[in-house]
């Protein structure tokens, strides 16, 4: 019996390619950062998401001050920045499907489909990403008001921002969700988006009492979670972090986040059967 021996002339057999593992924590990674090049590059989305929460300052805040400072009490600049925040949040991530709608109509959310990334973590990934702008536009309004007299509990501001950004990230993913319902249907985002937002922002208390209105209002309010958030932010930036307001507002925060998640993966997941 015979060896087969290899000599230098002879062709050696192909070797085998082997793929990395794929992790999802890497791969969630690889999305956020690539949603997140954009932002960094062309800042305009951003700076332009906050001409609304400034104007609703410059604006509405001294009309505040002169009419409700009495049924208020304390500091209204305490009482109405958290809103103004959370409504600067709802408005910015709510609208970040949008961007994804885009990609399904350039055939780019195609192409990321066919690449051997996770499901799951396109979607978490994007919804990561809303992390940034909500904290980057929130510290800008947090220094732009502080010349006009707002004195922020410090520690309660910081618990403030990673709520929001909590809150962000599962308000996103429910925008991701609803542009991938609607793929075929684009303009039904916007009424859609546009159909709950403002409810959803009124029935929060975010620019008046809820204490005064009818108790119908008052009873629809408390299944909002936007509500305790605000909540949350109020008592957090008035000094009271350990204050039951700012449990229920995680509470709040970390159910949207969730719920946004879940949905939001099952939608993705789904795009690509």
């Amino acid at each position: 019996m015979s060896t087969a021996t290899l000599t230098p002339g002879t062709p050696s057999a192909p070797a085998v390619r082997t793929l990395p593992r794929r992790s999802f924590l890497r791969d969630t990674r690889i999305v956020m950062v690539r949603e997140l090049r954009p932002v960094v590059r062309e800042p305009f989305s951003l700076v332009f998401g906050l001409v609304q929460p400034l104007v609703f300052l410059g604006l509405f805040g001294p009309l505040l001050v002169g009419s409700a400072g009495g049924v208020l009490g304390g500091d209204v600049w305490l009482w109405f920045v958290p809103a103004v925040l959370a409504m600067t949040t709802l408005f910015g991530s709510s609208v970040t499907g949008s961007n994804l709608q885009l990609d399904l109509s350039s055939g780019v959310h195609e192409r990321m489909l066919v690449t051997p990334l996770s499901r799951p973590a396109l979607l978490v990934g994007r919804g990561l990403k809303e992390i940034v702008p909500v904290v980057a536009q929130s510290v800008v309004v947090l220094l732009v008001m502080l010349p006009f007299g707002l004195r922020p509990d410090p520690l309660g501001a910081a618990v403030t921002l990673a709520q929001l950004a909590v809150l962000g990230v599962g308000v996103g993913s429910l925008s991701y969700a609803l542009a991938l319902a609607v793929r075929k249907q684009e303009w039904m985002f916007w009424v859609v988006q546009q159909t709950v937002l403002f409810p959803v922002m009124m029935l929060s208390g975010m620019l008046l009492p809820l204490e005064t209105g009818p108790a119908w209002m008052r009873a629809v309010s408390s299944v909002n979670p936007l509500r305790y958030v605000v909540d949350s932010g109020r008592a957090a930036f008035a000094g009271d972090v350990a204050s039951s307001a700012v449990a229920w507002g995680w509470v709040a925060a970390v159910l949207t986040a969730a719920v946004g998640l879940l949905v939001g993966v099952r939608a993705m997941v789904r795009s690509a059967d």
